[in-house]
């Protein structure tokens, strides 16, 4: 019985660790997502487009080829309603 208190106390232990890590690095998250919104803010009153900011940032994120194939399926689908 005192072996099976002491495993569950160090699988606790072990838990709340994991969930106290977890509780931090959400925090940072939050922290920086408020960083990346107050980016914004700050292009936004400078006259930036800041939803083109975010499809550029988007856009970055991909390799060329990824790109060109989105920009082609695009331009086809486009085309395919008329409205090119």
């Amino acid at each position: 019985m005192e072996e099976s208190n002491t495993v569950e106390n160090v699988a606790a232990s072990e838990l709340r660790q994991f969930i106290e890590r977890v509780e931090r690095l959400e925090e940072e998250r939050q922290g920086i997502a408020d960083d990346i919104k107050d980016i914004f803010g700050e292009a936004k009153s400078r006259g930036y487009d800041t939803k083109a900011m975010k499809t550029i940032i988007r856009l970055r994120k991909k390799d060329a080829n990824e790109r060109a194939e989105e920009e082609s399926i695009l331009q086809t689908y486009m085309a395919a309603l008329g409205m090119e």
